[in-house]
């Protein structure tokens, strides 16, 4: 990623030394507050950081809290739009109401929560739902990795994974456990992926979930796991193959906000790139963000 935002600021400031700025651009100014998954974080970043680029004026602050501390700030008007990676709850949706907060949905691309070891594991390869269930459901009696699987090694599993505020947590306790929010509580847990990616590429006996992006940006330091036979990739997550942990990726915008015309302008930036963007970052970008773009223009009317 961090390859991907040299590329896109160098071109930035070719096009701004050839072209002059627009008076829309010059004029265009404001603060545009994001906060909440940590999954869509690396999308909504690039897009806020090449956004600044051709909008100086504006400031994009993006923070990252997880989709359940998203949800919280935007039901009670803290912040214009909301990432999350899952829809959000109808508990959540009522708080919104009651704070008389209109939103709208949109959907970002796709994802596929990758399941990662360390790339000394020479053994798990390969794992079933059924197994990933052993190891994550609650009150589970798997504590070595012979536990799951005869064969494989007499040491101790060292798991990492989102903390309960994730809809990464969320969707994945749901996928593999049967009901959101219902997991094993002894292991390592962050809202930062980051914190779990070094986890895991630190310790040879190491496993752990996240979303695909930060698997794709540290694959030199992470083996992903087959699931049901099938490895996560860009193609598997987009023709629905990577199940049951391919998923829908969303940003929540408050209504009034996308009235402004700096939320605007951001909001189509970031459908207007997100079929170059969304695959560049590591995920699963839609087939066409007409529809998307249409419903903005609808709601800035």
């Amino acid at each position: 990623m961090r390859k991907v935002t040299t590329l896109f600021f160098v071109l930035a400031l070719l096009v701004m030394a050839v072209l002059p700025m627009s008076v829309a651009a010059q004029e265009l100014e404001g603060t545009i507050k994001i906060d909440g998954s940590s999954t869509v974080y690396p999308v909504t970043q690039a897009m806020a950081e090449e956004f600044s680029y051709v909008n100086p004026r504006v400031r994009v602050t993006v923070g990252v809290s997880g989709s359940g501390g998203g949800f919280a700030k935007f039901n009670v008007g803290e912040t214009d739009l909301s990432n999350a990676s899952r829809e959000i709850k109808e508990s959540e949706a009522e708080i919104a109401a009651e704070n008389g907060i209109e939103f709208t949905q949109f959907v970002v691309g796709y994802d596929g929560i990758t399941v990662a070891v360390n790339p000394e594991n020479d053994w798990a390869n390969d794992m079933t739902v059924e197994e990933l269930k052993m190891i994550w459901e609650p009150n589970s009696s798997v504590e070595t990795w012979s536990d799951v699987r005869a064969e494989w090694p007499d040491e101790k599993i060292d798991l990492y994974g989102p903390g309960a505020d994730s809809g990464t947590f969320d969707y994945f306790t749901e996928e593999i456990n049967g009901a959101s929010g219902e997991s094993r509580s002894d292991f390592t847990a962050s809202e930062d992926d980051n914190v779990l990616v070094r986890g895991i590429s630190g310790n040879k006996y190491a496993l752990g979930y996240f979303g695909y992006a930060y698997y794709a940006e540290n694959s030199d330091s992470l083996k992903a796991v087959a699931v049901n036979g099938v490895l996560p990739s860009p193609e598997t997550i987009a023709a629905q193959e990577y199940t049951p942990l391919a998923r829908p990726l969303f940003v929540y915008a408050k209504n009034s906000s996308v009235k402004r015309p700096e939320v605007e302008a951001f909001l189509k930036f970031y459908f207007e790139n997100a079929q170059e963007i969304v695959p560049q970052v590591g995920y699963a970008p839609l087939p066409s963000y007409d529809e998307v773009l249409a419903k903005v223009e609808e709601l800035a009317k």
